[in-house]
């Protein structure tokens, strides 16, 4: 069974590693040439760190003007029907030592950095994402620097080291735990600050880093950066939300079982009984009608049903975070789809969820309960992804939920109240009573480059463009 610790939106560690963590960084030389591609970050007053609850904001970086407005080091833009940023020329070189194969290489490496994004309200939290094609022998690096409200700044904190590849000689997929600054820490996927601090995220930049093995021609190809800042406010039980315009609406997205590959592969995570992410993904990726070809499949066991749920498990795993789950890193396999796009973000409600389900665009969500807290499930778990892909007329949730037996079984109806309660609350007891974090309506959202009006007003709506 599937169990993803969730990251709270007050937590000064989001999501405690599983295992003992593993210290990845780069070399000093490296992180000081890489920090002159830095922006000064905008200043809000301390006031406003108070002003707001439950807030939301997502922004990303995907268009030509959007590239070319970012401060390029080495970089270039690259126009066409999916714009996107390059390496170009290399502005330096530096030496990664891989803590998880141990191999020590040199990379060229250029970068890209945002315009400040300045939050429109200040935030406990940042999750940033990103869409990318990384050839082998090249990776990126994600990171964000935020500014506090009282005009100080966080270091450019590593978001996730990622490539599409895990061929020999190529840098394994990794997050980067135990970066913090007493006020802020970094866990796995997320940002968050420290509760005691009382510091606010004011507003953010980010920093892309694109490298490849030095003379190579090839480069990384980075189409949408973004992120999500958050406040939610700390609660055990959400607003009840009526029907609305998705009651009566299902998806025909595929269903299939984490469990029925209990056992298989259990280098990614102990094998399927802990896929929750990835499998969730593969629905929404095959939905879309995207899915592995036969020679991206060739290396599972051919005895074993449904090979392209095992593919998106080690293409998601997290060498650091020993799982399956990293948000972004989900998100960034399904846009290794030819013209898919992605992001991580919060919903508010489930009538949220209900625009874009009506507008043809399932939700995969993250939530965590006891069995007896949502019936009809037969388990509890500390975090579990699912997908989202209807409501019956009377506004009860339909899901496709991998926790299941077999691929038939997949698709359950959940009570409306007692989903949305379990997947919008950041506080929640226990069996054992103690409070446990939730994860205050984080989702993934895939959807194709090309959109219909109503999927494009649908997103809007939810606040991603």
């Amino acid at each position: 069974m599937c169990s993803r610790p969730i990251p709270s939106p007050s937590s000064p560690s989001p999501r405690p590693p599983r295992r003992s963590l593993l210290t990845a960084a780069l070399a000093v030389t490296a992180a000081a040439s890489l920090s002159r591609a830095g922006t000064a970050l905008a200043a809000v007053p301390e006031g406003a760190a108070r002003r707001s609850s439950g807030t939301v904001d997502h922004h990303s970086w995907s268009t030509l003007a959007d590239w070319r407005a970012g401060t390029r080091a080495g970089t270039a833009v690259r126009d066409g029907r999916r714009p996107g940023v390059v390496l170009d020329r290399p502005a330096g070189t530096l030496e990664y030592t891989d803590p998880h194969t141990g191999t020590t290489a040199r990379w060229e490496y250029a970068t890209w950095t945002s315009p400040v994004r300045t939050l429109s309200a200040p935030a406990t939290e940042i999750i940033a994402s990103w869409n990318a094609h990384t050839p082998p022998g090249t990776w990126i690096q994600t990171e964000v620097r935020a500014a506090y409200a009282d005009r100080t700044q966080t270091p450019w904190y590593v978001m996730g080291r990622w490539t599409s590849s895990d061929a020999a000689g190529d840098i394994r997929r990794t997050s980067v735990d135990g970066q913090k600054d007493g006020r802020s820490s970094v866990s796995t996927d997320t940002l968050a600050v420290v509760p005691a601090s009382g510091a606010r995220f004011v507003s953010y930049a980010l920093r892309l880093t694109l490298f490849r093995r030095p003379g190579g021609g090839r480069t990384p190809t980075v189409w949408r950066v973004g992120a999500m800042g958050s406040e939610i406010p700390d609660r055990f039980t959400v607003p009840a939300s009526k029907p609305g315009e998705g009651a009566g609406h299902r998806l025909s997205v595929p269903r299939y079982s984490q469990e029925i590959h209990k056992g298989q592969y259990p280098e990614y995570d102990n094998g399927g009984e802990a896929w929750c992410s990835p499998t969730s993904s593969q629905m929404a990726v095959e939905y879309w009608g995207r899915r592995p070809s036969a020679a991206d499949l060739a290396w599972v066991d051919p005895s074993y049903a449904d090979p392209q749920v095992c593919h998106a498990a080690r293409f998601t795993y997290d060498h650091q975070y020993k799982g399956c789950g990293n948000w972004p890193f989900n998100a960034a396999y399904a846009a290794t789809y030819r013209d898919l796009q992605s992001t991580v973000t919060r919903l508010r409600s489930l009538n949220d969820a209900e625009r874009l389900v009506r507008a043809g665009v399932p939700v995969i969500t993250s939530q965590s309960f006891l069995a007896a807290e949502l019936d009809g499930a037969g388990y509890g778990t500390a975090g579990h992804l699912m997908c989202v892909t209807g409501f019956t007329k009377s506004g009860d949730v339909v899901v496709h939920d991998p926790a299941a037996p077999s691929d038939a079984a997949v698709q359950r109806v959940y009570k409306r109240r007692q989903f949305e309660n379990v997947w919008l609350r950041t506080k929640r007891h226990d069996a054992q009573g103690r409070v446990k974090s939730g994860s205050g309506g984080v989702c993934y959202l895939y959807f194709p480059l090309e959109l219909s009006a109503a999927q494009r007003r649908a997103l809007r709506q939810v606040g991603v463009e």
